[in-house]
C-alpha cells in the first residue's frame, strides 16, 4: 500500500478525503452490535475504520494478484477466499464461505421473486389487456368526474349571473320609486 503520510497533504490530488472508505455509520453500527455495553472513543472508531479499510485494500489487492495469476479478468469469491488463506486468515475462511452461501441463497430468492410474474399462470398478453382495460376505465371515470365538475361550475356561474340580474332588477326598481 502507498505511504499514507504523503497522501495527507491538504489540497493534493491524493488527499485522504479522496480515498474510498467504509461508511462511518456502518462501522458504528457494527461496533454497537458487537460490543453494546462498551463506549468507544471517536479516535478508536476512526482507527477501527482505517484498519477495516486497509484490510479490504490488502485483501482485494491479494485477490487481484491471484486473479491475474490465473489469467482471469474478474475477481470472484474463490479468489477472495484464496487471498484470505494466503494472507494467513485461514480461520475466517469457513465463516466467509458460510456468508457467501447465505448471500447466494438471498440472491436466488430475489431472482425467484422477480419471476413471480411468470409463475402467475396468466399470459403476459392477458395481463397487458387487463391493465389497458383498467387504464381505460380510470380515464372514463376521470372524464366523468371532470364533466360533473364542469357542470357544477357552469351551474354555479349561471346561479351567480341570475342573482346578479335579480339584484340589478331590484336596484332598477329602486331607481323608479
Amino acid at each position: 500500500m502507498a505511504n499514507l503520510s504523503s497522501t495527507n497533504i491538504p489540497g493534493s490530488a491524493n488527499s485522504e478525503d479522496d480515498e474510498p472508505t467504509l461508511p462511518r455509520a456502518s462501522i458504528n453500527k457494527m461496533i454497537k452490535e458487537l460490543v453494546p455495553s462498551v463506549r468507544i472513543a471517536n479516535e478508536a472508531r476512526e482507527l477501527i475504520l482505517n484498519c477495516c479499510t486497509e484490510f479490504i485494500h490488502l485483501l482485494s489487492s491479494e485477490a487481484n494478484e491471484i486473479c491475474n495469476q490465473l489469467n482471469k479478468k474478474t475477481i470472484n469469491a474463490e479468489h477472495v477466499l484464496a487471498a484470505l488463506d494466503k494472507l494467513g486468515f485461514n480461520d475466517y475462511t469457513a465463516e466467509a464461505e458460510a456468508v457467501l452461501k447465505d448471500c447466494k441463497a438471498v440472491a436466488a430468492k430475489r431472482r425467484r421473486q422477480s419471476t413471480r410474474l411468470e409463475n402467475l399462470g396468466i399470459p403476459e398478453e392477458e395481463l397487458l389487456r387487463q391493465q389497458q382495460e383498467l387504464f381505460a376505465k380510470a380515464r372514463q371515470e376521470q372524464a366523468q368526474a371532470d364533466q360533473q365538475q364542469w357542470e357544477q361550475l357552469q351551474a354555479a356561474v349561471a346561479k351567480q349571473a341570475q342573482q346578479q340580474q335579480q339584484q340589478q332588477g331590484l336596484e332598477d326598481l329602486d331607481d323608479y320609486s
